[in-house]
């Protein structure tokens, strides 16, 4: 996995440093992506007709905040899939955490979340939005139940669960479905994962690694009407519209 990623702006700097991404003080031609700080935000962006607006962490408006207020609290499929239920708040490890979307639907529900996110320029993104949240006053009880790692959940989700000291209940995983002609460039936003992330041609091992470290449940977000996982069959399948979350369950989860 190669990340083509420029840091730009002396308030990133450090943080490129940190990150091991090239930094320099400008763009140039040959830049695919650039990881830049705006007024906004920390922000990933390229071409526009290409890539579309640029990326961002808000977790305190947009999207995210109208899932919030509206999205139908714990009677959404993904809080029923993670087992959230009257009494019931299990301790997640979002191990595809991404932009962060699905963790924090669950944080608002009052379920304390490790986001694990291997690719370096998103983890940036998290991290930054993580930060600019904490001074929102209805966003802030919320991620203050978040906590953002980098690395791969395939090959060390052990290793990142020990060092952060998390015992999770329920592991969550949303693995990017396999490349097709026909949906590969409907949404800008993809691309920019594919780039940098390319397929999760290791979600297999993404599962085995998940199952032995979740003490109840691990829970697979998929496509409808997508293939499971290569591996054990799934226990139980909850179906939405347009996706399904499939269960392998180690045991109940029971009300403390």
């Amino acid at each position: 996995m190669s990340e083509r990623v420029t840091a730009i702006g002396e308030p990133v700097r450090a943080l490129a440093a940190r990150l091991g991404l090239p930094w320099q003080p400008e763009a140039d031609a040959d830049t695919t992506l650039c990881l830049a700080m705006r007024d906004e935000g920390l922000a990933l962006s390229g071409d526009a007709r290409r890539y579309g607006a640029p990326i961002r962490v808000d977790f305190a408006a947009g999207k995210v905040a109208h899932r919030r207020r509206f999205g139908g609290g714990r009677g959404q499929l993904i809080a029923k899939a993670c087992g959230l239920a009257h009494g019931v708040t299990p301790s997640i490890v979002d191990a595809t955490a991404g932009l962060g979307r699905d963790a924090f639907v669950l944080a608002s529900l009052g379920a304390q979340v490790l986001l694990i996110e291997r690719v370096a320029a998103i983890y940036a993104l998290l991290e930054d939005g993580v930060r600019r949240a904490r001074a929102d006053a209805e966003a802030a009880e919320i991620v203050a139940r978040m906590r953002v790692a980098n690395g791969d959940a395939a090959h060390e989700l052990a290793t990142l669960v020990a060092r952060h000291d998390v015992a999770p209940q329920v592991v969550h995983l949303d693995p990017m479905f396999p490349h097709r002609d026909k949906s590969a460039l409907v949404k800008k936003e993809m691309r920019v994962f594919r780039e940098l992330a390319g397929d999760d041609d290791d979600a297999p091992r993404l599962l085995e690694a998940a199952l032995e470290v979740a003490t109840h449940r691990v829970v697979v977000k998929r496509p409808r009407r997508a293939p499971p996982l290569e591996g054990p069959s799934p226990d139980h399948v909850l179906e939405g519209k347009t996706s399904r979350y499939d269960l392998y369950v180690h045991r109940s989860l029971k009300p403390a």
